[in-house]
């Protein structure tokens, strides 16, 4: 084992678009005296996610603003390297919620820190991806608060990321029609081709609201029963716009603000005419659902039948610069970082 364990530290706070001079990377000794019910951990990767985008601001929010001068909040997944806890045993593989660094330092008590995971027959970074917090997203922002049919139509916006994939999957094992929402033909192409989708909107194609509004009509003829949207904007004016009346909306993201940019609604009142439920949802605050999501979503992958796609930094020195693409739309499918 090294003895030093790099670190992302949160450096300032963004004043517009985050950029790399937002971060500080810093070396730090590994803990070597372990008081009891510690769990050193080895971790091998970490989950990048546009939430961190909102956490880094100092503004009101869900959850408290990420400190500054501290190691970035983040997901990770990683092998126990030392531990005094007796359900943690050298070896062992778990997800966590490590941060921005190659090791840390975690209390093997406090509920809902560090959990053990089987990587015989899932592989372990798909625990930060397809059978992770991703995962779950999709999982209950659909099956709960979309609720979907079938023979319904649902619209996923950022369809070839973690969530979005799962989402689209998750619906067609429901034997809904799927049409996804990507930027580009390559995005677009995996979406149906390999996750098997029924059709995907092109988004940078179709530029303008009426091109996007009959790229939409051809794609959903029949209208659309359930939203699933993470990007917000333009993309959910137009999915509103075809939205059939008592239709549901899971609000899981509104990435195309998270740099400071408004994002009004265009015809609020369709809200009212079309009776639509809308409903923004935190998956951390339904822990309640894990556990029937993580069996259905762990069988689906160990199976073959729920596909995702790993973008993979190779060094944690690259973990700003991932994060930003990120924010950029650059990456395709989850978003990780190989921190050895």
């Amino acid at each position: 084992m090294t003895t030093t364990n790099k670190q992302w530290l949160l450096a300032a706070r963004p004043k517009g678009e985050a950029a790399t001079s937002d971060f500080r990377l810093v070396e730090t000794p590994v803990p070597q005296a372990l008081a009891e019910g510690q769990v050193l951990v080895r971790q091998l990767y970490l989950s990048l996610d546009p939430y961190m985008r909102m956490r880094m601001n100092d503004a009101k929010s869900y959850a408290a603003p990420q400190p500054l001068d501290a190691v970035m909040i983040g997901g990770t997944v990683g092998e126990v390297a030392a531990s005094r806890h007796p359900k943690f045993a050298v070896g062992d593989k778990v997800v966590g919620m490590g941060g921005w660094q190659q090791y840390a330092l975690v209390d093997g008590n406090a509920p809902g820190l560090l959990r053990k995971v089987d990587a015989t027959q899932v592989p372990l970074s798909a625990y930060l991806g397809a059978v992770g917090m991703p995962g779950v997203t999709a999982w209950y922002g659909l099956v709960k608060l979309c609720q979907p049919k079938a023979g319904e139509t649902v619209v996923v916006s950022a369809a070839s990321g973690a969530v979005g994939g799962a989402v689209g999957q998750l619906a067609k094992v429901r034997g809904c029609r799927v049409v996804g929402i990507a930027g580009g033909a390559e995005k677009c192409r995996y979406v149906v081709d390999e996750l098997g989708f029924d059709a995907c909107v092109d988004y940078k194609r179709h530029a303008d609201a009426a091109a996007l509004d009959a790229a939409l009509a051809q794609a959903a003829p029949n209208g659309i029963d359930c939203n699933f949207e993470n990007v917000g904007g333009e993309i959910l004016n137009a999915v509103l716009r075809r939205m059939n009346a008592f239709g549901r909306v899971a609000l899981c993201g509104m990435i195309s603000g998270y740099e400071g940019r408004p994002v009004p609604l265009a015809n609020p009142a369709l809200l009212l005419t079309q009776r639509l439920r809308v409903e923004g949802f935190i998956v951390s605050e339904h822990m309640d659902a894990w556990p029937e999501a993580l069996k259905e979503l762990a069988t689906l992958v160990a199976t073959g039948r729920l596909k995702y796609r790993e973008s993979i930094a190779p060094r944690i020195e690259d973990a700003p610069q991932a994060f930003l693409g990120l924010l950029k739309g650059r990456n395709f499918g989850k978003q990780l970082v190989k921190l050895f």
